[in-house]
């Protein structure tokens, strides 16, 4: 072997080593990252991809992912090697190679690296997203076994007050004939019957929470309720000065349902959209369908729901209206509705501002 041969060989074998120490400390960066530390791990893995190459001081790396992206220094975009990121089978980034001179130019093997890289990238964001269905899946079923017990409690709680509830109003309209003459307890009495004709208008709410209420189960078109409701709607509307849009495309959808309870679905969501939508805001209604269910939904353009308390509007008595301005039944009554009707109904913050409600209900 020649001394020129010997020279090509130890450089090839040289840079071979630099790809295989680039590939370990890549895989040692991120074996144990997780969505907190992905940034950091994208910074050190373009800074150690970097060192991988023939030319360390002329090479700069760009890497973009749909959760966040690292780069080294400005690319090159005439001199590059260019590797995309595939995360279940489905481009979601790429990693950028370039050469700060143009007179410089790549090995075959580095096209390699910069593939294996993106390969164990693209692993890393699986694993990740992996990881963000199960704790979002875990928080789901969470919290649907919490709505669960609440509804057994509610429910309790509401035939225990039945009884005394209608005791005092039978006792009261008793007493109200017997007093007739005598105008302030007749007056005091009238009190007694408003209060507790109120209070079994909240033991019926949450009876409907609990799904305990009768139902009379028919076939119905949901994009009639829709727009029925929204003819019955236009004053409230009109008062706070908020406009609706209706995206609807089909003239026929429909579900299995009571026709009252479903009225309180559309109206008790699409007031809650007036309210939280300030003026010369707009209201958006739509209706679809899936291949099994007739989706139902209301977007506000609100200051949309704290993360925190995402989990807790379904839950009775709960409110973010000021005190005086709900009973925090409202939402806690559709979510029974839509429960007993074998549906769901999740709350979701708008990318931009408000907040949607989401109601599927199975198709007919």
């Amino acid at each position: 072997m020649n001394l020129q041969n010997k020279s090509n060989t130890e450089a090839a074998l040289k840079e071979r080593i630099k790809e295989l120490t680039c590939l370990y400390e890549v895989s040692s960066i991120i074996s144990n990252a997780t969505i907190e530390q992905l940034q950091e791990s994208l910074d050190a893995v373009a800074y150690s991809l970097k060192k991988g190459f023939q030319y360390p001081k002329q090479t700069e790396v760009n890497i973009v992912t749909s959760i966040c992206s690292a780069k080294t220094d400005i690319i090159n975009k005439s001199n590059k090697l260019t590797s995309n990121i595939q995360v279940f089978n489905k481009p979601e980034g790429f990693i950028i190679a370039s050469l700060k001179d143009n007179k410089y130019s790549f090995l075959k093997e580095e096209s390699q690296l910069l593939d294996n890289v993106a390969l164990k990238i693209g692993n890393l964001i699986e694993r990740i997203e992996i990881q963000q269905n199960e704790i979002s899946l875990k928080r789901q079923m969470e919290h649907a076994d919490r709505l669960g017990i609440l509804g057994e409690i509610t429910a309790g709680i509401a035939h225990e007050l039945n009884t005394p509830l209608a005791n005092i109003l039978g006792f009261s309209e008793l007493i109200k004939d017997e007093v007739k003459g005598n105008s302030n307890i007749a007056e005091d009495l009238d009190k007694i019957i408003k209060n507790a004709i109120f209070s079994r208008e909240v033991v019926k709410k949450l009876l409907f929470f609990s799904c305990e209420m009768p139902q009379e189960m028919q076939e119905l078109n949901l994009v009639t309720s829709v727009y029925n409701s929204l003819s019955l709607l236009e004053a409230s509307f009109k008062k706070a000065n908020v406009e609706y849009n209706v995206k609807i495309e089909d003239k026929e959808l429909f579900v299995r349902a009571d026709k009252v309870q479903l009225m309180q679905i559309i109206f008790n969501l699409i007031i809650n959209a007036i309210y939280f939508t300030p003026e010369h805001g707009l209201v958006t209604i739509s209706v679809s369908e899936t291949k099994m269910h007739i989706v139902f939904k209301v977007s506000d353009e609100g200051l949309g729901l704290p993360e925190e308390i995402i989990e807790k509007v379904f839950q009775p008595f709960f409110s973010t209206k000021p005190t005086g301005e709900g009973s925090g039944l409202g939402l806690s009554v559709v979510h029974g509705i839509v429960t007993s009707h074998k549906g769901t109904i999740t709350a979701k913050n708008n990318k931009i501002k408000g907040a949607t409600f989401t109601v599927c209900l199975p198709k007919v």
